[in-house]
């Protein structure tokens, strides 16, 4: 988007630039009423569904409640052998407020990279190919919602922050912890975590969480969100608080820069797989 000078002298692209600015500033509003509105709706519908909770409504949660863990932390190398020959790609992959603008305020600079391979149900099909083990380990996920690689930078603290329902609960898979573990942390409401290589952490993001990377290494998990288990009364409600996210420019605005990431790297993928041959 041109600044109020360009405009000034390219008078040839005035119209059209305007047209842009207005449009970026009337997705913005939009982006931005839906979110809040949606924010205070979901604190209402999200007691509903801790009600309806099979699993204890609690920050952390106990392994033991989830069987399909055990496959992805005995298949953890597997899966870190794909992202670390994607890491030689490092440079190339987006930082989350790059997919989610809205996250431009915990994600900062290119200190915390992603890889989507799942976002609200919808699978990319480009991302999974290059990491079909990932890919296949997370198809046995139950009610797998969104999956990506979370790549923390040295020194890089995300602030505190909180998810939107309670119908989602996340998984992080440590896949690259640094050594000095006690200097690299999470902490979910009042309760704080450190990762270890191959094995799970399952939390409710809604209860307010941050992340510290104190150290010189980089911090790298596979995060999962997958529906909360529920009696069905909630079940069909987070269905449809699902399917109203579809709807927002939240998630339209991440699918299409989603997208568009995914062309371009691509074309970068391609052309460092045809230098090594």
């Amino acid at each position: 988007m041109g600044s109020t000078r360009d405009v000034e002298h390219e008078t040839d692209r005035s119209t059209e630039s305007d047209a842009a600015t207005g449009s970026d500033r009337e997705g913005g509003s939009a982006r931005r009423r839906v979110v809040g509105s949606g924010r205070r709706l979901f604190r209402r519908l999200n007691a509903f569904l801790a009600r309806q909770s099979i699993v204890p409504d609690r920050p952390i949660l106990d392994n033991t409640d989830f069987p399909f863990l055990p496959r992805l932390e005995e298949n953890w190398q597997a899966v870190r052998d794909e992202l670390d020959r994607l890491l030689e790609m490092r440079d190339e992959l987006p930082s989350f407020h790059e997919i989610s603008p809205d996250q431009g305020r915990i994600s900062r600079g290119d200190n915390w990279k992603v890889f989507v391979f799942w976002g609200f149900g919808k699978r990319s099909g480009r991302n999974c190919g290059r990491c079909p083990r990932t890919a296949e380990l997370l198809d046995g996920v139950p009610g797998i919602q969104s999956a990506w690689f979370s790549i923390i930078a040295p020194g890089y603290r995300i602030p505190r922050h909180r998810g939107v329902t309670k119908g989602i609960l996340r998984i992080h898979l440590g896949l690259k912890v640094p050594r000095d573990r006690e200097r690299c942390w999470m902490e979910v409401g009042r309760e704080r975590v450190t990762w270890r290589d191959g094995e799970c952490i399952v939390f409710d993001d809604t209860f307010k969480h941050s992340v510290v990377n104190d150290t010189v290494e980089e911090r790298v998990v596979l995060i999962v969100d997958f529906d909360r288990p529920m009696r069905t009364p909630g079940r069909i409600l987070h269905r449809a608080m699902i399917a109203t996210l579809k709807l927002s420019p939240y998630f339209r605005d991440a699918r299409r820069h989603q997208q568009s990431w995914e062309e371009r790297f691509e074309k970068s993928y391609a052309a460092l797989e045809r230098a090594l041959n």
